[in-house]
């Protein structure tokens, strides 16, 4: 392939409660709503999108909350878990964090370069926070729950789970441009970057593991990055003449995506970095208002009906931020 993904872009997951989920995402975790829009093929749910101050790619996760949903089953063929990047030696503060909001977790040690912290957010989808020896430079969003020095960098990792490994590693390999950089007990580490935050996936085999079913607590798909339309033009037509079974390309009004299943099963997505979040309301403003494409505005009362009413917390607001800050100096 000539095209080759700068790491991850976002993650995509399925919830219940969707202000559960906005509760435990911007309160809990420290992450900022930057878009309440829908689901585009599906627009009586909402589409909520979480990152840094911003929503850089890279810092990226996304839900698909349906009121009701039965839970999935994680398993193989998915994307088992996803994993933030934190700074070294904040483990402790995030463990309290979260006991005092009654979050259970777990801090393992996965190597000597590396520390997990694991727990599963209200539908149960596994959440770990990474403390790396490998520097992240990335600019945190400053939260009034989550101190800037202890806060969320953005996307670590993703860890894929197959029952036969060979063909998996060979799409993000060849197809996908990364490196295997380590090889244990059958789980293997890929990288773009020399194992940069951000551009690691792991993949995890288990050869007797049941299938996954996505559902509520369960990754719907993992995004790759890409500059530019022009450079996805080039790489969803190499995809195809490879034999994936690539869609066409989709407008998803902040990026454009085309997707595709790697041969373990997980479905995968290559994402734009542009337009970006900014383009339909200001950066202090983002996540405020609930935000359509151009196609589905004709019918926005009936689509503010059908979604459910949410509340946003106060601090997704910058000002509200500086004020916390102010207020503690």
């Amino acid at each position: 392939m000539t095209a080759r993904t700068e790491g991850l872009h976002h993650v995509t997951a399925i919830a219940g409660d969707p202000q559960k989920n906005i509760d435990f995402y911007i309160r809990g975790l420290g992450l900022r709503l930057v878009k309440k829009t829908v689901n585009f093929d599906d627009p009586g749910t909402y589409h909520l999108y979480y990152g840094d101050e911003a929503g850089r790619p890279g810092s990226l996760l996304t839900f698909f909350p349906w009121q009701g949903i039965r839970s999935g089953r994680v398993g193989s063929g998915q994307s088992t878990t996803t994993a933030f990047s934190v700074p070294q030696g904040t483990l402790g503060w995030w463990q309290e964090h979260f006991k005092a909001i009654g979050v259970e977790s777990t801090i393992a040690r996965a190597s000597s370069e590396e520390e997990r912290l694991s727990l599963r957010d209200p539908d149960g989808l596994q959440i770990d926070l990474v403390a790396s020896s490998v520097s992240d430079p990335r600019d945190p969003w400053d939260s009034a729950s989550v101190p800037a020095e202890y806060a969320v960098r953005g996307q670590h990792s993703s860890v894929l789970t197959v029952q036969d490994p060979a063909r998996t590693l060979e799409t993000f390999t060849r197809d996908l441009g990364m490196t295997v950089l380590a090889e244990k007990d059958g789980r293997y580490r890929l990288s773009t970057h020399a194992g940069e935050p951000g551009t690691v996936v792991d993949v995890v085999t288990d050869p007797r593991g049941e299938r996954g079913l996505v559902a509520g607590g369960t990754v719907h798909h993992i995004a790759f990055r890409v500059p530019d339309r022009q450079t996805q033009e080039v790489w969803r037509q190499e995809l195809a003449e490879g034999g994936y079974a690539v869609t066409a390309i989709l407008d998803r009004q902040y990026f454009t995506s085309i997707y595709f299943r790697e041969p373990g099963g997980t479905l995968l997505e290559i994402a734009t970095d542009t337009p970006g979040f900014d383009i339909d309301e200001p950066l202090l403003e983002l996540g405020r208002s609930l935000k359509l494409p151009p196609w589905l505005e004709p019918n926005r009362e009936a689509i503010s009906h059908a979604v459910a009413t949410i509340d946003l917390p106060e601090e997704n607001n910058p000002a509200v931020q500086a004020f916390f800050r102010k207020a503690g100096s």
